[in-house]
Parts: structure tokens; C-alpha cells; sequence
């Protein structure tokens, strides 16, 4: 017994470790609506830019010993996410669809618990097809929430997740500025609007509301100076309100700190504004090599690192997105294009055609 406890704790500490992402949303003053985020991962996931043509038809099994039937859907909307490539036949963990619902996973490990399929159930859905499932099939956050109400989303451990199970809870956001977030717990769904705009990794949404409330001392404005007897402190710089935001890598403290940003930062009046705005709140989330690692045994040290970033215009059919070797050349998509292709591709996010490094422009005297 002791043998399978410490496993399993080896197990979650892993886990924990080993995905580490951070999504945000936000609509400007001209009601575009854009959200954001970043994948951290210690392993080569061989990441992938897919697109799913409408019409796709969707293969959708039950869990073998239901003897229910494998239920064939025919999508509605035409989707572009990122696959992990590593997993056969590939799993969406970040995405959007013509329609400009949105959608991102992230980690949920050691509270994560998938539905049990019952032979009585009509609508069935394993989670390494229900990215590809949701965008293809809603078009809006009102729509999947109905639809999540009668379908079972299941998981075990014949699924091939690659290197870690797949605990994932989801944030769906669409053009209306609504947005949820999906989760899995005790073998029920939780579904909660999502009135942070942020999402992490674990512990669960509630858990996270309930610990801002640590941080409502936060402010946005810090004194100047202060009369301590008859001497005048001042300040040493601006930001003195932030003295206690979290500053470390953990998922809470991710929360804390993306949430107080995008709560604190000016309403960005464009779509423009908005996606800067987005990408600098993710930069405050950024991890590089090194500095978030972890024992994956043997004596040997994994670091957790930002694989790449992605940046929806849900608006406009717009997807800007950035590896770790290109952060700072962010490649822009029109999408639109691609939706309208009736035939799928794909192409590795680290082949893709980034703009031309920094300093690589020579400036004429």
C-alpha cells in the first residue's frame, strides 16, 4: 500500500510539473473579443497547426466495455487549433472555429475525474476528441453549455495520452465576450462562467476565486510618499500598490497575478490594443529554460518552459502565435482562408514562417 502511495504521489508531482499554462481573455471598447495564452511543457509534444474542415465527419466511440456503438458526427464549423502531434490521430488543446468560439486545456491533475459511460447514454465524447468535437459542432458558449448537459466525457487509461494522463479542464470563450470554464471532478462536469477571464492549472476554478481574496490589499496605485513623524518618504518608484502580487511559476500564484493584470490594465479601445494588451499580460507568465525544474527521477532534472503562445481575435478570424525560439515575432493568420478550405492540413508549429528575427532589418543612416 505504501508502494502504491508514494507512486501516485510521484505520479501527481510529475503531472504538476510537467504543464504549466496560463489563458486570458478580453473585449475592447469595439466589442472585439480576444483571448490568449501560453503552453508550457517539459517534453517535445511535436506541437501542430491543424485545421478541420467543416463537414469533417467526427468517429466517436464509447468505452469498450459499454458495447455502446461508435457515433459518427458531421461538423458544422471549420476549426484551426494546435494538436499534440505525439498522440496518434492528435488531441486539440487549443483552438477557435468560424463561428469564433475559442477554446484552451489546461492541466487539471490530481482532481480531474472524467464521466462514466452508462449503456443507457445517447452522446458520448473521449476527451482526446472533445476539442476537435466542441469547435467543430458550437458555435457559441450558450450553445456548448447545453449540449455538455446531456453528454458524457469520458477517459481511461487505454487512451494513448503520451507522456502524462490527460487531466485537462477547458476555457471556451466567443464573440458575445461570454466564456466558460469546463471541468471534470468527482465524475461530474463543472461548468462556471468564467468571471476571472483567467485560467491556470490546478486546483480547481472555485479553488482559485476563493484564494484572490488574499489579494484584495493589491492596488493598481501606490503612495508617493507617507509623513512618518517629521520626515517625508518617498517612494522609490511607481508600483509600490503590487508589494505582495506572487511572482513565482506555481498555478495559484499564476491566478493571482494574470488575473490582478487583466482586472488592472486600460480597456484597449481596438483589436489591436486588445492583442497587445493580451500579450503583454502573457508575458508576465512567460517561463524559460531553467528556471521552473523539476526531478524527473534518476537524478535527472526536467524544466517546464513556454513552447509557444497563442493569441485568438475571436472578432475578426485572426490567430497570432510565437514558439519559444521566435517570442518576440509573433506570425500572424488570417484564418478566413483556411476556413474555407474543404480539405484538412497541418504543419508543425516550429516550421512555421515566423517574421524575420529582431536586428535583422539594417536601418539606413
Amino acid at each position: 500500500m505504501l508502494r502504491i502511495l508514494m507512486a501516485t504521489v510521484s505520479l501527481v508531482a510529475m503531472t504538476n510539473a510537467a504543464l504549466a499554462c496560463t489563458a486570458v481573455d478580453i473585449v475592447a471598447a469595439d466589442k472585439t473579443v480576444v483571448a490568449g495564452r501560453t503552453m508550457e511543457w517539459a517534453y517535445d509534444m511535436k506541437w501542430t497547426l491543424v485545421s478541420q474542415p467543416k463537414g469533417t465527419e467526427l468517429s466517436l466511440p464509447a468505452p469498450k466495455e459499454t458495447g455502446l456503438p461508435t457515433n459518427k458526427v458531421t461538423t458544422k464549423f471549420s476549426v484551426v487549433g494546435i494538436s499534440a502531434g505525439i498522440i496518434p490521430g492528435g488531441a486539440l488543446l487549443e483552438g477557435q472555429n468560424s463561428a469564433g468560439l475559442g477554446m484552451s486545456g489546461n492541466f487539471l491533475p490530481g482532481f480531474t475525474e472524467y464521466q462514466n459511460v452508462t449503456p443507457q447514454d445517447k452522446s458520448y465524447v473521449e476527451v482526446l476528441k472533445f476539442g476537435s468535437w466542441a469547435l467543430g459542432n458550437f458555435g457559441t458558449v450558450a450553445d456548448l453549455r447545453e449540449a455538455l448537459k446531456t453528454t458524457k466525457v469520458w477517459s481511461d487509461a487505454s487512451l494513448p495520452t503520451g507522456p502524462t494522463p490527460a487531466f485537462i479542464h477547458f476555457v471556451f470563450n466567443d464573440r458575445s465576450g461570454n466564456g466558460i470554464v469546463v471541468e471534470y471532478v468527482k465524475g461530474e462536469v463543472r461548468i462556471n462562467d468564467n468571471v476571472a477571464h483567467v485560467l491556470t492549472n490546478a486546483p480547481t476554478y472555485d479553488w482559485h476565486l476563493d484564494n484572490v481574496r488574499n489579494y484584495l490589499n493589491l492596488s493598481t496605485v501606490g503612495l508617493t510618499s507617507r509623513q512618518i513623524g517629521t520626515v517625508n518618504v518617498t517612494s522609490l518608484g511607481a508600483g509600490g500598490g503590487l508589494m505582495g502580487l506572487p511572482g513565482d511559476y506555481t498555478p495559484p500564484s499564476r491566478f493571482v497575478r494574470a488575473a490582478f493584470l487583466r482586472h488592472g490594465v486600460s480597456e484597449p479601445k481596438t483589436a489591436d490594443e486588445a492583442v497587445q494588451t493580451i500579450g503583454h499580460i502573457l508575458n508576465t507568465v512567460d517561463i524559460p529554460i531553467g528556471v521552473a525544474q523539476f526531478d524527473e527521477g534518476n537524478g535527472k532534472l526536467g524544466s517546464d518552459y513556454t513552447q509557444w503562445i497563442a493569441i485568438k481575435d475571436l472578432t475578426h478570424n485572426r490567430l497570432l502565435i510565437a514558439d519559444y525560439n521566435h517570442r518576440l515575432n509573433y506570425l500572424a493568420v488570417d484564418l478566413d482562408p483556411i476556413f474555407a478550405q474543404d480539405k484538412p492540413s497541418s504543419k508543425p508549429v516550429a516550421d512555421l514562417p515566423y517574421p524575420r528575427p529582431v536586428g535583422a532589418a539594417v536601418l539606413q543612416p
